[in-house]
């Protein structure tokens, strides 16, 4: 006999799908679940026949700001955000990378201005190679996806 645990389906709220297995914790974090006062419910290296695995983040009674997504597409452009109402589906959509991001990300060179002085960080964001970068208003160095710091 198969046996198969699932989660509750949530009745309003969000559910992030679709994210890399290895970019789970990184996503929680950014998204502060631990000032969150609803349940959320997450797993990991579920089964996906698209990816191989994926992880899915489950907030009830939460909706994800502009900022919010702004911040998954930054960790995991693949990533997709659905909102839920009355246990249905009633938007869902791919994050999408912006161009532009403007403050919640730390300047990756240490002699940036943005790092000594009460100046809010702005990037443009970069492609080179499949990778993302965030190219720095002021200082002009390049934040690579592997260092993108969330302040």
């Amino acid at each position: 006999m198969k046996e198969e645990l699932t989660v509750k389906a949530i009745e309003n709220g969000t559910v992030i799908d679709h994210i890399q297995a290895d970019k789970l914790y990184k996503i929680l974090s950014i998204i502060g679940i631990e000032n969150f006062d609803t349940p959320v419910f997450f797993g990991n290296n579920l089964p996906s026949k698209k990816y191989g695995t994926k992880a899915i983040i489950k907030i009830a009674d939460r909706y994800p700001s502009d900022d919010d997504a702004n911040k998954i597409a930054l960790i995991d452009p693949k990533a997709v955000i659905n909102i839920i109402k009355d246990f249905k589906v009633v938007d869902k959509r791919q994050v999408e990378l912006p161009e532009k991001i403007e403050g919640f990300v730390k300047c990756f060179n240490p002699k940036c201005i943005t790092n000594h002085e009460k100046v809010s960080t702005k990037f443009t964001v970069v492609k080179k190679d499949g990778k993302i970068g965030l190219k720095c208003r002021y200082c002009e160095k390049i934040t690579w996806e592997d260092n993108i710091e969330i302040i």
